[in-house]
């Protein structure tokens, strides 16, 4: 095996792919080449490190504070923030009368914990639908659906 050259597809400069780094993708299962110089790969590394989009789009909940809507609760009348835009047709509620709302053993699910904000009426996380059978609270476990 010797060294290979090859062309970053970010910067277009070519790079060596030494044995040394051949053997080491091999011995990782790797059947791709790297297609970044170091430089590059070091610099897409860093930002991914620090929260940018990297390779998969990203995003997520790394986008900065959430936009938060001014409303009123509509079992106490207290003011309040929810994330969401309220539309009307439905009752939205501050933390505390959303939390009354729910049953007690969704209380303490960690999902339902440090919620800011209130929410829709109508019980559980569905905004009042029907989950089909399909409720995480009731199920006790992971998304298995």
């Amino acid at each position: 095996m010797s060294d290979k050259t090859l062309v970053c597809v970010d910067c277009g400069k070519e790079f060596s792919f030494t044995t040394g780094e051949q053997d080491f993708y091999a011995q990782k299962g790797f059947t791709n080449p790297p297609s970044r110089c170091p430089d590059c790969r070091a610099v897409r590394k860093a930002q991914r490190a620090s929260g940018g989009q990297g390779a998969y789009g990203g995003g997520g909940y790394s986008s900065g504070p959430r936009q938060m809507y001014p409303a009123v609760c509509a079992q106490c009348g207290k003011e309040t923030e929810v994330p969401f835009q309220p539309r009307g047709d439905k009752p939205v509620y501050c933390s505390d009368c959303f939390r009354a709302q729910q049953p007690a053993d969704t209380r303490s699910s960690s999902r339902s914990s440090g919620r800011s904000g209130g929410g829709y009426g109508g019980g559980g996380y569905g905004g009042g639908r029907s989950s089909g059978g399909r409720d995480r609270d009731r199920r006790g476990g992971r998304n298995n659906w």
